[in-house]
């Protein structure tokens, strides 16, 4: 469609034996941008000790969510470095920006990937190279469940578009500007209001998610 070439490497982030074969993959290639944006989170919001299948949840979710990031980094970076220039776009999420109650587990391997972006980028700007952390708030996806998407849960399509507009602008963005008024509404909060909010709004969604399963 786009008259470029493709080249498609299959792998299971949730498994942590494949970024030999990435490697493997990649040998030869110049590789510019690295969008870290594969990730997973609950099926419904969730108290901790509850979430379904709590210790194959934990060892995927550490897997896809963080180890990804870091293994990806690694096999790339070296390369950008040569070059003195390269992109890297890891999608955190705006639940790492405030601990997140019944969406713990998620929200904490957010903020790693918003840490370690902030981390690396002072470490490697200098070098030429742009490391951006990404923390968008609702977007119509499968993994958010939502199918019609409104000014404040723009359609992937719309929130890219904006969010490319920052690279190298910003290197930590909500990347919208909807998201980035409430990013900003919900920094003016102190973080215990804010938590409490949260968990009340989740409290929520899980009774819905409940009454919907029953219904079924």
């Amino acid at each position: 469609k786009y008259k470029v070439e493709t080249k498609v490497i299959v792998a299971d982030f949730g498994a942590r034996e494949i970024y030999n074969g990435i490697k493997a993959g990649l040998e030869g290639l110049e590789i510019g941008v690295l969008v870290n944006n594969v990730g997973m989170s609950y099926a419904y919001p969730e108290y901790f000790l509850d979430i379904p299948e709590l210790e194959k949840t934990i060892d995927k979710m550490v897997n896809i969510n963080i180890t990804s990031v870091c293994e990806m980094t690694r096999l790339v970076l070296p390369g950008m470095l040569e070059r003195s220039k390269g992109i890297i776009l890891n999608i955190a999420s705006a639940s790492g920006m405030c601990p997140t109650p019944l969406l713990t587990l998620y929200s904490a391997t957010k903020a790693f990937v918003d840490y370690f972006s902030q981390g690396l980028h002072a470490e490697y700007n200098s070098k030429g190279i742009i490391v951006q952390s990404v923390l968008p708030y609702y977007v119509a996806t499968k993994m958010s469940k939502i199918r019609k998407p409104t000014l404040d849960k723009p359609s992937p399509e719309r929130y890219v578009r904006a969010a490319l507009g920052t690279v190298g602008l910003q290197s930590r963005t909500n990347g919208y500007l909807p998201h980035a008024l409430m990013g900003w509404i919900v920094s003016l909060l102190p973080t215990s209001t804010a938590i409490n909010l949260i968990m009340k709004t989740n409290k929520q969604i899980r009774a819905r998610y409940f009454k919907k399963m029953k219904e079924k």
